[in-house]
Order: structure tokens, then C-alpha cells, then sequence
């Protein structure tokens, strides 16, 4: 029985790697044809390739790790192990500020607020971007050092008692800044969310009081972008669920079993948003659609050619 459900969730995570990975390089070819084609590209199109780039080498990494710790142990020594480690730890850096970016960046281009501050920072959302993956880089490089003490430190020999406070240590050190690491940008990204349901609420409010629809372009655009952020959160919140019990597994994790599973649900992230990018997405909508329609007339055909 237990083999059967390991099975299952193989299964699973090859699907949400297969499907995960399609979303993510149908989001960067799509942009990079029409880079291609209009010699431009905008900044919320930068910003998605990048992030689509980031989550197929994330992906790619915790693949990785689930065959390296579930199906061949023997592969994970400490060089590889350790290098697994910190691709995982460079590729979920910037899958997480790069989608903390984009809330921004939906917060600047599409909220209105009469505060000088939030004017003076949306006429410069590039430069506000730009600082915030800058700051970022100092998360990423403690948290690289942490991930390499850590590692190394497992593999210490000498007294137990002092190996094992050692451990321990490292453990909590690497617990600690991975939260402070992830923390920050969902802090980051709720805050505005926030403040696009606030920019909402005031366009509403000024929309009844001239008597017109609420329905405007505006309103939609809001109800868009604060679709793409929620959906964000919620992934990234069950996201970091997965990934603390997965840190302490090695001390109380009941199973191998329950082990797989949270693996299971930690593709769901990575996989399922960029999906969600796509649909709340104009263009990546409209060409997504087509290629379906296409694939979907071209299997008819072969159907119906079929003797």
C-alpha cells in the first residue's frame, strides 16, 4: 500500500514538473517572439520572463532533490548535496521577489492615490524594482552562507555531544534566515494587495458618487491584477508550509510517506501560478487560447483522416 501511494505521488510530481515547465517556457517564448518581433519589451513582460526563467530552474532543483532523497540516497553526498542546496536556494529566491516585484509593479501602474510619495515612486516604479531586487541580493547571499555551514556542518566528525549542538545551531540559523528571506516579500506583496483593494474601494466610491458603472475598465484591471496577487499568497503561503516541515522532517517526520507528500504539494506552486499568470495575462490569454484551439482542430482532423 505504501509503494502504491509512492507511486501515485511520483506520478503526481512529474506531472506538476512536466506541466509546470510548459507554463513557464510558454510564458518566455511568447515573450521573447514578440520582443523579437517589436524590437521592445515592457517592463511587466521583463519581469514574468524572468520569473518563468526562474521557476523552470526551480523546478528543475526540487526534481532533483525528491529523486536524490526518495529514490537514489546514495546520490546525495555532500558535494552534490550541497550544490542542490544552493541552486534550490538561488532559483526560490528569485522565483519569490520576482513575483513580489510584479505585485508591485501591478500595485504602481494600477492604483491611484493622491499621496506625493506613492506619485513620486510610480513615476520611478523601474528604479523601485530595480532597488528591490538589489536589497534582495543581500537575503540571497546570507542565505547561500547559511545553507553552506549548514550543510557542512552535518558532515562535522568529532564528539557527538558538540556535533550535535553544532547541527542544531546551523539548523535553526538556516531556519531563520530562510524565514526572514521569504517573509519579507509576502509582507511585501500583501501590503499591496492591500493597497490595491483600497485603490478599489476609492474608484468605486468616486464612480457611484458620479452615477456611472462600476464595471469600467479600471475596476476590471484592479480585479485582475488583485486576482494574480491573492492567488500568489495563498501558493506561497501553502508553499512555505511544505518547505518547514520538510526542513525539520529529519527529527520528527513520522514517514517517508507524509515526506513524499509534502514534496508532492510544494510542485503545486511553482507549477499552478504561472498558469494563473498566463490567464490574467492579455496577450499570453489570447495566444494560450489559439495554440488550444489550434491543437484541438489539429487532433480532429487527425481524427477524422484516421481510416
Amino acid at each position: 500500500m505504501v509503494n502504491f501511494l509512492l507511486n501515485i505521488f511520483a506520478i503526481l510530481i512529474i506531472t506538476e514538473f512536466v506541466l509546470g515547465n510548459f507554463a513557464n517556457s510558454f510564458i518566455v517564448v511568447v515573450n521573447c517572439l514578440d520582443w523579437v518581433k517589436r524590437q521592445k519589451m515592457s517592463s511587466a513582460d521583463q519581469i514574468l520572463t524572468a520569473l518563468a526563467i526562474s521557476r523552470i530552474g526551480l523546478l528543475c532543483v526540487m526534481l532533483i532533490n525528491w529523486y536524490g532523497t526518495v529514490s537514489n540516497p546514495d546520490l546525495f553526498r555532500l558535494e552534490t548535496r550541497l550544490l542542490v542546496h544552493i541552486a534550490w536556494t538561488a532559483s526560490n529566491h528569485f522565483s519569490v521577489w520576482l513575483a513580489t516585484c510584479l505585485s508591485v509593479f501591478y500595485l504602481f501602474k494600477i492604483a491611484n492615490f493622491s499621496s506625493f510619495i506613492f506619485l513620486h515612486l510610480k513615476w520611478r516604479v523601474k528604479s523601485v524594482i530595480l532597488v528591490i531586487l538589489l536589497v534582495s541580493s543581500f537575503f540571497l547571499v546570507f542565505h547561500v552562507a547559511v545553507v553552506s555551514i549548514y550543510e557542512l556542518t552535518k558532515e562535522y566528525e568529532g564528539n557527538i555531544t558538540r556535533q550535535s549542538r553544532l547541527v542544531n545551531i546551523a539548523r535553526l540559523s538556516n531556519m531563520t534566515v530562510f524565514m526572514l528571506a521569504n517573509f519579507v516579500p509576502f509582507v511585501i506583496s500583501l501590503t499591496s494587495f492591500l493597497l490595491l483593494i483600497f485603490s478599489l474601494w476609492k474608484h468605486l466610491q468616486k464612480m457611484q458618487s458620479g452615477g456611472n458603472r462600476c464595471q469600467d475598465p479600471s475596476t476590471k484591471v484592479h480585479i485582475r491584477a488583485m486576482q494574480t496577487v491573492i492567488s500568489f499568497l495563498l501558493l506561497l503561503a501553502g508553499y512555505f508550509l511544505t518547505l518547514i516541515v520538510t526542513v525539520w522532517s529529519s527529527e520528527w517526520l513520522p514517514t517517508k510517506l507524509f515526506y513524499v507528500f509534502c514534496q508532492t504539494f510544494g510542485f503545486v506552486y511553482p507549477s499552478s501560478h504561472s498558469f494563473i499568470l498566463i490567464w490574467g495575462n492579455k496577450k499570453l490569454k489570447q495566444v494560450f487560447l489559439s495554440v488550444l484551439y489550434q491543437g484541438k482542430y489539429w487532433l480532429k482532423e487527425q481524427k477524422l483522416s484516421t481510416p
